[in-house]
């Protein structure tokens, strides 16, 4: 387990192998959430890295006869 220590700014270190795990990049942008009593921190990611993540994914709806 990692222990973070917060900065009289408020600031944080991300450790080394949490940085390399998620590759997260310096000037990355993570949003911030609160959560139950926790921090969670998400990395963001452009939508151009997201391409394709749903390949497979069955986009099939039935509808009700009377809603064509």
């Amino acid at each position: 387990m990692n222990v973070i220590t917060i900065s009289p700014k408020f600031q944080v270190v991300i450790p080394r192998d949490i940085r390399d795990r998620l590759e997260l990049e310096p000037g990355q942008k993570v949003q911030a959430l609160v959560f139950g009593n926790r921090i969670e921190f998400i990395p963001l990611r452009p939508a151009r890295e997201m391409r394709g993540f749903l390949r497979g994914l069955d986009t099939t709806v039935h509808r009700e006869r009377d809603r064509l």
